[in-house]
């Protein structure tokens, strides 16, 4: 039944929900400039032909995720969910965090990235799909929160454009965005000390560097293998939700860099160190980057 529950996603979530929350929808006091949260950062990550990406029957409805890096575009409506999923496990495995940059898909894989637009507006969105669902006739994409704010989508179902980013055009750099909104709009940052809400299940995003300056970023471990940092990506999500859209996994050096960031000032990103590590006994160092 667990499994089942994981694997019909978006469809009927079945597992059971907190207390005082039995139905779906925004919680209260939202982080802000939700806004401004950067879109997902895609990367090229491994797929696997199991788990969540093995064929799977959901409502007497049978669906064969795609294994490959093939293309994929589709047109129909988006829904979004929130709060009654709001911490639960994602059918990766991944904590789902309603303000995290990330969607639900019934047979892009898991992981995959995903170009969303709305032509009503022109806006556009990337999203990491880590989640299955939804199943609703006519449904092609469940979205988070945040994902259907930037795109204007909270007051109900839309229709919307799916693209998905192969890994081509990742290693390309092709998958960068043409621009959304006026030109002259400042690039998305994400403000690390917001009210607590940020789940991926994150998905993770890169944060935008803020224009002058220095950024200071928290680094917790190197690790020569991804599957390491990923697993310390998933540790530090579940003890602080509000750090996993300023994670991100960085190449460099030979190693597998698992960073917070950037934050505004030394002091902030100390303070989050120290709180980080009386809480939850999670080690970092600060690094400063220009």
């Amino acid at each position: 039944m667990l499994l089942l529950a994981l694997m019909t996603g978006c469809a009927t979530r079945g597992t059971v929900a907190p207390v005082g929350i039995d139905r779906d929808g925004a919680l209260p006091n939202p982080p802000a400039d939700l806004a401004k949260v950067p879109d997902a950062a895609p990367r090229v990550e491994p797929i696997r032909n199991g788990g969540p990406n093995k064929p799977y029957e959901v409502l007497g409805e049978r669906y064969e995720p795609i294994t490959g890096d093939a293309p994929y575009a589709d047109r129909g409506l988006a829904s979004w969910y929130g709060r009654k999923f709001h911490g639960r496990p994602t059918a990766s495995g991944e904590v789902y965090n309603m303000y995290a940059m990330t969607a639900a898909h019934a047979t892009l894989p898991i992981p995959s990235y995903a170009r969303v637009r709305n032509p009503a507006n022109g806006r556009e969105v990337i999203v990491r799909i880590n989640d299955r669902g939804p199943f609703h006739k006519g449904r092609i994409i469940d979205l988070s929160y945040t994902a259907a704010l930037k795109l204007d989508l909270l007051r109900g179902v839309a229709p919307v454009e799916v693209q998905r980013i192969t890994y081509a055009e990742i290693r390309a750099g092709a998958w960068q965005k043409s621009g959304e909104g006026p030109a002259n709009e400042p690039p998305p940052v994400f403000v690390p000390d917001t009210p607590p809400g940020a789940p991926q299940r994150e998905t993770t995003a890169v944060v935008a560097a803020t224009a002058a300056g220095p950024n200071y970023w928290l680094q917790f471990g190197a690790f020569a293998k991804l599957d390491g940092a990923e697993a310390l990506r998933q540790r530090i999500a579940e003890a602080d939700l509000t750090l996993l859209p300023l994670l991100t996994i960085v190449r460099e050096g030979g190693l597998h860099r698992l960073r917070a960031g950037p934050f505004p000032s030394a002091d902030e990103a100390r303070a989050t160190a120290a709180r980080l590590r009386d809480e939850g006994g999670l080690e970092s160092s600060l690094i400063e980057k220009r």
